[in-house]
């Protein structure tokens, strides 16, 4: 059996570094040369598969870490007791070690080099620690500061929320925890489900537990708090369906009250979820590549729009313009004509000065389309970027609304000068990398099940 988890665990790796390759060596590059990214979008998926818990200060978190590693790692309490994230990853040695957040940010081993922004205050709060644990062979757990009621980011030093949102766009599963005493009633909390977590990462990911159940005196206690939790809820996640929520607590906690075998601890259901982070990742990686493939491939439609309509514009005026400059050239042959100019110079004086003359008009002409009629058509395709796109549907809707400031901000760089071959070759490729990477996870997918 061992033997055979270790062959699924080297498949689902060994095709989890190919699609981070693929990332690396096709969509990248393509989302760099178009402004839709300035790193590298492998940065953050090329790391190992995982884990984010979220929860208030008394929510048992760092409890749950040391059941689940096996081991003492986070330190616990009723108060307040690490206002860090901590990364815990596995170590070969039986030693715990300890590195702090300057490693994180600065190490390209690492996807959080973008969290540097947040500053010496945030990265004074962010720590590795390298546990050697069986859990940890394939995944990391993110723990984090307990959420809080009545704090501002000047409190903290750094912007929590967006910090938060960071990490869940990095996480393939986040626990969110909460306790009997505070049933999601705390403002952190409110600020994370309601608008962090959605703009950050898909729903489904996302596990909710009722954590320290224990401590309910009776059945009616813990339903007060189901109730409690599931009507907040509602009101955070905007929802109209109530959540599956876990109930979990401690098994090391003795004496427990006599209505809890009834309901049985999740705690093994939550272990055996962590543990499948890494079969989540396959399905994230196919996720990411679609859902930033259709923000790039919205976005190169949007340009390639833009240069189709400006090369008609510019081929019409031109059009124009030749004809004007034909007719220009012609009224200046009839004129010529008629002039007595001398014997000598009468036969080639006409049609010189008409080409002279048409030249000069068609070159003003494309002086006055280039520094006019062009830039004028960019200004109000920036004014009006909707005009550029076609939305089908709330996704695309929705993908638009994250990306058209990019695709303003690359009409701007370039001043709508790109080349449209290479766009078209660009988007082509880009439509490949998409379909190839969906059907490469269906079809690990079933075999991982047939393994």
């Amino acid at each position: 059996m061992a033997k055979d988890n270790r062959y699924k665990e080297n498949y689902l790796d060994s095709l989890r570094i190919e699609l981070v390759s693929a990332v690396e060596r096709k969509l990248s590059p393509v989302a760099q040369k178009y402004g839709y990214s300035q790193t590298n979008l492998a940065e953050k998926i090329k790391w190992r598969p995982v884990v984010l818990l979220l929860g208030n200060y008394s929510s048992g978190k760092s409890t749950l870490i040391n059941e689940l590693l096996g081991l003492d790692v986070q330190k616990t309490g009723q108060a307040p007791t690490d206002d860090s994230f901590t990364v815990i990853t596995h170590h070969d040695e039986e030693a715990v070690e300890d590195r702090d957040g300057m490693v994180l940010v600065n190490d390209p081993e690492y996807p959080f080099g973008s969290l540097k922004r947040h500053g010496k205050r945030f990265i004074s709060h962010f720590k590795l620690k390298k546990v050697h644990s069986p859990l940890l062979e394939n995944l990391a757990l993110i723990d984090t500061p307990g959420m809080l009621d009545s704090v501002a980011e000047n409190d903290r030093g750094y912007n929590y929320q967006e910090v938060i949102g960071e990490l869940a766009g990095i996480a393939d599963l986040i626990l969110i925890l909460f306790d009997p005493h505070k049933a999601g009633t705390i403002r952190e909390t409110y600020e994370s489900l309601r608008r962090t977590i959605p703009q950050s990462t898909y729903e489904d990911r996302v596990l909710f537990v009722l954590n320290r159940v224990d401590e309910c005196e009776n059945l009616n206690d813990l339903l007060r708090v189901y109730g409690t939790l599931c009507w907040n809820l509602s009101q955070m996640t905007g929802r109209k369906d109530i959540p599956h929520i876990h109930f979990s607590y401690s098994q090391t906690e003795q004496d427990l009250p006599a209505f809890l075998p009834m309901l049985g601890n999740q705690r093994e259901d939550l272990k055996a979820s962590i543990l499948e982070a890494p079969k989540y990742r396959l399905d994230h990686l196919s996720t990411f590549i679609e859902d930033h493939g259709a923000k790039i491939d919205l976005m190169l439609s949007a340009l390639m729009t833009f240069r189709l309509r400006q090369r008609k514009l510019f081929v019409g005026w031109m059009s124009f313009g030749f004809l004007l400059s034909l007719a220009a050239g012609l009224l200046s042959f009839v004129f010529s004509s008629n002039l007595n100019i001398g014997n000598q110079f009468e036969t080639f004086a006409a049609p010189l000065l008409s080409g002279a003359i048409a030249t000069a008009v068609a070159g003003l002409w494309y002086i006055i389309v280039k520094s006019a009629v062009l830039p004028g058509y960019l200004s109000r395709a920036l004014s009006e970027p909707d005009k550029l796109v076609t939305l089908q549907d709330q996704f695309q809707s929705d993908q638009w609304d994250r990306t058209k400031d990019k695709v303003m901000a690359f009409l701007k760089s370039t001043e709508g000068k790109f080349s449209l071959f290479q766009l078209a070759k660009d988007q082509k490729a880009l439509k490949d990398i998409g379909v190839k990477a969906a059907r490469d996870v269906r079809e690990a997918l079933g075999e991982y099940k047939n393994l």
